[in-house]
């Protein structure tokens, strides 16, 4: 009999996400019937999405939604052998029993030297998700000039360094003189802290006088219609997070964009990765290939224990985590 230790949402969160909201519990895990196998999470990943999907997806005392790095320890499924590693979309528990459907074992090119939380970061969801937006959504073409705000998080760190692999010309923004310098050292054109500019419109005319083509957005709110004035005729943006918002209990009333959209004939598009998940393997293995050739450069943020998920999660929602916010149990 396995004891699995699982965290449950046991309160909606009401503005910013609270220790108090979640609650530890045990779950005794059943034998494994004939096709089943039990796995134990070995790194566990916590990302923004998390915040507004529990809030539409989940119902308190459902166990909290994510993805983990799992080994399995015994199997009864003659696809997967004991010691090999996946990525599973189980939530945050330390064991858990799949039929194996829903497991992606990691890529068998995978290098022994390659850390395996890196299937939840820049060779994992965030890095496909940099990878299609900056190629199906925003479209780019060598020499233009892309924007990306977050950009020492998970999605932006991979997007600058992905901008630069294409041609382009790159400024970031993050929330700290820290990232400001991580942003620098791993490529990016121009970077600056967004807190301690005197004005975000001059900052943004600053590192690009003459506007930019691509606007990557994972932050939404102010930050995002000030940037729309500074596109380029037929510019691109891409609607891929809105962290600003996440945890406002009063919806944020912005500018309207209508006007820039139509002088500047603007390209504005929301979306979800999956949406391309049937061409997974393509971007896992350019993304692969690009960090063993240290073309795309890699930091974690690691927590350890898994008693620390909802502390590793609310310090990403803070930004205190520079690159991609990992627990490792």
């Amino acid at each position: 009999m396995v004891t699995a230790k699982v965290w449950v949402l046991k309160k909606h969160f009401e503005g910013f996400p609270k220790t108090s909201d979640f609650d530890l519990k045990k779950i005794e895990l059943p034998n494994l019937k004939d096709g089943e196998l039990l796995l134990e999470s070995v790194f566990l990943s916590v990302d923004p999405y998390m915040r507004p999907y529990s809030q539409r997806d989940m119902k308190e005392g459902d166990i909290m939604i994510g993805t983990q790095v799992a080994r399995i320890v015994e199997s009864k499924n003659p696809a997967f052998t004991v010691g090999a590693f996946v990525v599973a979309r189980s939530g945050w528990r330390t064991h858990f029993i799949s039929d194996g459907k829903d497991l992606q074992l990691l890529p068998s090119s995978w290098p022994e030297s390659l850390p395996k939380s890196l299937a939840l970061g820049t060779v994992g969801m965030p890095g496909l998700t940099a990878y299609f937006g900056l190629l199906e959504v925003c479209k780019m073409k060598p020499g233009e000039t892309v924007l990306v705000n977050a950009a020492a998080g998970a999605v932006g760190s991979v997007v600058g360094q992905l901008a630069k692999i294409g041609g382009c010309k790159v400024v970031g923004c993050a929330g700290s003189d820290d990232k400001v310098a991580y942003l620098k050292k791993i490529g990016f054109d121009e970077a600056f802290n967004y807190k301690t500019v005197t004005s975000l419109d001059e900052a943004l005319r600053k590192a690009s006088p003459d506007g930019y083509d691509c606007f990557f957005d994972n932050v939404g709110g102010e930050f995002a219609s000030i940037a729309i004035n500074q596109m380029k005729k037929y510019g691109r943006i891409a609607v891929c997070g809105a962290i600003s918002q996440y945890n406002d209990s009063v919806p944020q009333k912005g500018p309207y964009v209508q006007v820039p959209m139509i002088f500047k004939e603007l390209r504005m598009e929301g979306f979800i990765v999956t949406r391309w998940h049937d061409r997974r393997e393509e971007g896992l293995k350019a993304l692969l290939k690009w960090v063993l050739e240290g073309k795309v450069k890699c930091h974690e943020q690691v927590t350890e224990g898994f008693e620390n998920m909802p502390m590793a999660f609310i310090g990403m929602l803070k930004g205190e985590n520079l690159g991609k916010a990992i627990v490792k149990v």
